[in-house]
Protein backbone atom coordinates (compact mmCIF):
# COMPACT_ATOMS: atom_id res chain seq x y z
CA UNK A 1 0.00 0.00 0.00
CA UNK A 2 1.20 3.48 -0.75
CA UNK A 3 0.71 6.24 1.81
CA UNK A 4 1.25 9.94 1.23
CA UNK A 5 4.02 11.26 3.44
CA UNK A 6 2.05 14.42 4.25
CA UNK A 7 -0.95 12.55 5.62
CA UNK A 8 0.84 9.66 7.37
CA UNK A 9 0.32 9.71 11.12
CA UNK A 10 2.73 6.85 11.86
CA UNK A 11 6.31 6.38 10.71
CA UNK A 12 9.23 4.02 11.30
CA UNK A 13 12.89 4.20 10.34
CA UNK A 14 14.70 1.15 9.01
CA UNK A 15 18.25 1.11 7.69
CA UNK A 16 18.22 4.87 7.17
CA UNK A 17 14.93 4.97 5.28
CA UNK A 18 11.64 6.31 6.61
CA UNK A 19 8.46 4.27 6.11
CA UNK A 20 4.97 5.77 6.37
CA UNK A 21 1.80 4.07 7.61
CA UNK A 22 -1.91 4.88 7.53
CA UNK A 23 -2.76 2.79 10.62
CA UNK A 24 -1.02 1.87 13.87
CA UNK A 25 -1.56 -1.85 13.25
CA UNK A 26 0.45 -1.71 10.03
CA UNK A 27 3.29 0.09 11.79
CA UNK A 28 3.26 -2.50 14.57
CA UNK A 29 3.52 -5.38 12.07
CA UNK A 30 6.35 -3.62 10.22
CA UNK A 31 8.25 -2.88 13.44
CA UNK A 32 8.01 -6.55 14.49
CA UNK A 33 9.63 -7.76 11.23
CA UNK A 34 10.80 -4.93 8.96
CA UNK A 35 12.87 -7.20 6.71
CA UNK A 36 9.68 -8.94 5.60
CA UNK A 37 8.09 -5.69 4.40
CA UNK A 38 10.94 -3.33 3.48
CA UNK A 39 11.80 -2.99 -0.17
CA UNK A 40 15.52 -3.05 -0.83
Amino acid sequence: MEVEEKSAKWTSDHKGKKYYFCAPGCKKKFDANPEKYAKN
